[in-house]
């Protein structure tokens, strides 16, 4: 299927004619002499106030990248900047944009030449139309004339000819030919009310300081939580433990039957302490924001069930975005190694070089593992590239299996 009016005009004549793109032409080509007549109707009233005219771009613009999705799948992107609400400040920025010029250049055209070609391309397709219909006109009147040129059709025959010698053949090539007007007119629009290289620069950035502040704010909101956990349940489990195994030890003479009660509840309190304690680690552990990520992946190393070889060469304090992302990659590889790989050997190497952090882990597992298969290697990807990070998966089948992380260690 053809995603732009050009590949379909390309094809074959008959398809393209079958295919919505000359409706979708003539309806960009409608649309954009009404919109002109709109314009000029908003126009003329600010002719009284010049100055406004400069901002009259930016509403047409608007409407106009809304109005591509006609002859184009993608979407157009707003080039402003951001405003505050403020009336003045407001104005003040767009004054400065080129994209507030652009629009208003292109306003220009859309009320002047533009519009001239819109209204005579249809000006061509209602007189090919007028003559594909003469035989229904003529068979409407009784007694009509119909002067085409210097000719005059008379006759329900000489109408036909007409209709068949040149009026479907005028309607065919107007269709074409506007077609061709509607695609020319969306490349210029998407040419000038596109945001250019330095806005979608903008933007980008923009983007990203977004995305960081979200993550800022999201690992504050797991710290906060880690921490009345830390603070508040736990607290009260280990106090829990302590008087229930306080109470064992009075009842236990006393009654069989109430010890052997209270050592059952002193066992559970005990088992959801050490739950609480590992979903504490879970979202983020006291260790990696006391010591750093050397520590915390030493004591990661320690916890875990296989033998894990541990050569990190990071000194001091790395931010703490990214401590927390090289951590928590690490968690989830030796997580994936001991469930899915049947790995019997882990090994972490990481250097801190030129401002960024060079993370490897390798298991000698069964290997197969691929970011499409699950949701947690994807789930790395996404992590890492949240701080504008590389992540390497190498796994054959077979093993072994390779994670590389690369990360900026930039300090704000």
């Amino acid at each position: 299927m053809a995603t732009s009016v050009w590949q379909a005009m390309t094809g074959s004549p008959v398809r393209f004619a079958r295919s919505g793109w000359p409706w979708r032409s003539l309806a960009f080509v409608v649309s954009s002499v009404a919109v002109s007549s709109i314009a000029w109707l908003a126009v003329l009233p600010l002719l009284l106030f010049p100055p406004l005219l400069l901002l009259v771009g930016i509403p047409i613009g608007a409407l106009e990248r809304h109005r591509l999705g006609l002859m184009e799948p993608r979407a157009v992107p707003d080039p402003h900047a951001p405003a505050p609400v403020n009336g003045w400040a407001w104005v003040r920025l767009r004054v400065t944009e080129s994209a507030t010029w652009r629009e208003l250049g292109y306003c220009a055209c859309l009320l002047t030449v533009l519009a001239l070609l819109d209204l005579a391309a249809l000006l061509v397709l209602f007189v090919g139309l007028l003559l594909l219909t003469l035989p229904l006109l003529l068979a409407l009147g009784a007694e009509a004339h119909v002067q085409v040129g210097t000719w005059t059709v008379e006759t329900f025959g000489q109408a036909c000819a007409v209709a068949g010698l040149a009026g479907a053949p005028a309607t065919i090539v107007t269709l074409y030919g506007i077609s061709v007007l509607a695609g020319a007119q969306a490349a210029f629009t998407r040419w000038l009310l596109a945001p250019n290289g330095t806005e979608m620069h903008r933007q980008v950035e923009e983007l990203a300081q977004s995305r960081s502040r979200l993550v800022n704010a999201f690992d504050a909101e797991r710290r906060r939580i880690e921490r009345d956990l830390h603070d508040g349940a736990q607290q009260h489990l280990v106090l829990l433990t302590m008087k229930l195994g306080l109470a064992e030890r009075h009842l236990a003479e006393a009654d069989e039957r109430v010890g052997d009660l209270v050592r059952e509840a002193h066992e559970q309190a005990r088992l959801a302490l050490t739950t609480l304690r590992d979903q504490i680690r879970g979202i983020h552990p006291q260790v990696l924001t006391d010591l750093g990520l050397t520590e915390a992946v030493r004591e990661l190393a320690e916890r875990c069930p296989l033998p894990v070889e541990v050569d990190l060469d990071v000194p001091g304090r790395l931010p703490p975005g990214i401590e927390s992302t090289a951590y928590f990659v690490v968690s989830e590889c030796l997580t994936n190694a001991i469930r899915h790989a049947a790995a019997t050997r882990i090994q972490i190497s990481g250097r801190l070089a030129e401002q960024r952090l060079a993370l490897t882990i390798v298991d000698d597992g069964t290997g197969g593992a691929e970011p499409s298969g699950g949701t947690g290697l994807r789930g790395l990807a996404d992590r890492v590239a949240v701080v504008s990070g590389r992540l390497e998966i190498i796994s054959p089948p077979g093993g072994p299996t390779t994670v590389r992380i690369d990360l900026p260690c930039l300090y704000a």
